[in-house]
């Protein structure tokens, strides 16, 4: 199978490598304006949720231990064990479908920003 090269649009170099750096900067720069203040609140947002989510575990094993520490036999822990694993499940399907939107949300502010800048 041939080895099928494509050429996309690009500007051309001047020949002076300063004024090529500057350019490319200047095009890197225009591409960074739809990540306007939205885009970074959403990141802030969604780094607060991961920290919250992951305060919201560690009670859980906490709690659990607790649970286990003071369990009298074998039934009671497996149940113990068994209800962890599943509100565990549970935590993660519901932070994950959460972390999803906030993307989703994310990516739509700065498609429509770069769409407007355009």
């Amino acid at each position: 199978m041939p080895n099928k090269i494509t050429e996309t649009s690009r500007t051309p170099l001047s020949g002076n490598p300063m004024q090529d750096m500057a350019d490319m900067q200047s095009t890197a720069i225009q591409s960074l304006t739809g990540m306007n203040t939205a885009w970074f609140e959403t990141l802030s947002d969604m780094g607060s949720e991961v920290m919250s989510f992951v305060a919201d575990r560690i009670k859980e094993d906490v709690k659990t231990q607790h649970a286990l520490l003071h369990c009298k036999d074998p039934a009671e822990l497996q149940h113990i064990q068994g209800q962890f694993i599943q509100k565990a499940l549970d935590q993660y399907v519901d932070e994950t479908g959460k972390l999803i939107e906030m993307s989703r949300k994310m990516f739509d502010t700065a498609g429509a920003a770069d769409k407007a800048g355009r």
